[in-house]
């Protein structure tokens, strides 16, 4: 038997950007279903460090990542890797990923960013106190380390570009650092501290709540796998094993499973998975005054509610393949050198990161059709941007706000 129905707006995806998005829209008086095979939250939303980055403009891909590449990919235990099984699938993507990481193409991709990431604290002060959650954000900044002289002299390209963007970074001497976590071993590192920056203390509340907040204002929804679209004259009909539903407007935040939605819709877009890893660590006190990444491991330690959590590296190579221990025990070596007393873990995590070779979002209205919306593809930023995509959303389907600048997010800078 199969059911049907018939909604104002159906959001796939119930991660971050999907449940801000529901949020605004309902706020706003609108119908809106959120359609999830899994629990809300529960992906890289629910896995991520937990940092609200306004400061992270710099593009994954860059002129220094790119001199690196070679040395990053050749080495299992570098914080950029690929699964080598998965290379044939993913080449196509590494070739565009090497063009976006020319100076050229970085500088443009490192502005596009800069423009949304401007307004990402004030939306995020605004959802938090919509949501009542503003008690799980921290405001303590975040703290870069470069424990080599090497590592900070090749990172002065993003220094420049982000002073040149008017963000507020500081640079620490060893001195300043350990003052300002006294907490860490002594590794006799500068730093680079940008002391705007918001963390939250727990993702999995920050998700709830925002559910929650949601559903208060008239959202619904419904745990279910949607495999199949199909925009008709006057409607878009998601499909699914006993279910359709036909909606006026379809927004596909599906993460690093959007991609063959808006092939469907339409739109080849050149999304690949990162797989993101982390550990927590279970702690009586913090042991950190906020997240810390030492740029040469790749990972952040981000104090949490009772809890260490180290997360990040990059590893490419899809959805299908099981945990590699190998990334947990980087983290695991890696967190060590900071605090050689932690216990054993008390939880591992592996979740998907949907990336695309610029950087930058998927947000905009579909070729194939104006009631198909993306809004996906935010790599290590679905936190910092899910209420500015949402903002965004919003207006694009009120026919209000600046089409200028989700320009750059446009889905036809893909071509053909």
């Amino acid at each position: 038997m199969v059911t049907s129905e018939t909604v104002e707006i159906a959001i796939v995806g119930a991660g971050v950007v999907g449940l801000a998005t529901a949020l605004r829209l309902a706020a706003e008086g609108c119908e809106v279903l959120l359609i999830d095979p899994n629990e809300p939250g529960s992906g890289a939303s629910f896995g991520n460090a937990g940092t609200i980055a306004e400061y992270a403009c710099m593009p994954v891909g860059n002129p220094a990542l790119l001199r690196a590449l070679p040395k990053l990919l050749l080495d299992p235990d570098s914080p950029f890797s690929l699964r080598w099984p998965a290379l044939f699938q993913l080449a196509p993507w590494l070739v565009s990923f090497v063009r976006q990481s020319l100076p050229a193409a970085t500088r443009a991709n490192a502005l596009a960013l800069a423009g949304l990431l401007a307004d990402a604290l004030p939306a995020w002060e605004e959802m938090a106190k919509e949501a009542d959650m503003a008690d799980l954000l921290r405001r303590n900044g975040c703290l870069y380390l470069y424990r080599g002289e090497s590592d900070f002299a090749a990172a002065a390209g993003g220094r420049a570009l982000r002073a040149g963007f008017g963000v507020h970074q500081e640079v620490l001497t060893p001195q300043e650092v350990a003052a300002l976590e006294p907490g860490l071993a002594a590794t006799g590192a500068c730093g680079l501290y940008f002391p705007n920056s918001i963390n939250v203390t727990d993702p999995a509340t920050v998700m709830r709540l925002l559910l929650s907040a949601a559903i208060a204002r008239g959202a619904s929804a419904r745990q279910a796998d949607v495999t199949g679209l199909q925009v008709e004259t006057v409607s878009v009909r998601l499909s699914g094993s006993g279910f359709q539903i036909k909606a006026n407007t379809v927004v596909i935040a599906a993460g690093a499973q959007s991609r063959a939605l808006a092939m469907q819709a339409g739109d080849r877009i050149p999304l690949e998975t990162e797989r993101g890893y982390h550990l927590e660590f279970p702690t009586d006190a913090p042991l950190l005054n906020r997240p810390v990444c030492p740029v040469d491991l790749g990972f952040y330690m981000t104090p949490m509610a009772g809890r260490l959590r180290v997360a990040g590296t990059v590893e490419l190579g899809g959805l299908a393949a099981p945990p590699n221990p190998r990334r947990l025990a980087l983290l695991d070596r890696g967190v060590r050198q900071f605090f050689p007393k932690l216990g054993k873990p008390s939880s591992e995590w592996l979740g998907f990161r949907p990336s695309l070779p610029d950087s930058r979002p998927v947000i905009g209205r579909s070729r194939g059709s104006a009631r198909v919306i993306h809004a996906f593809g935010h790599g290590h930023l679905g936190l910092t941007l899910a209420p500015i995509t949402a903002r965004l959303i919003a207006d694009l389907i009120a026919g209000r706000g600046d089409l200028a600048r989700i320009a750059p997010f446009a889905v036809d800078r893909f071509g053909a």
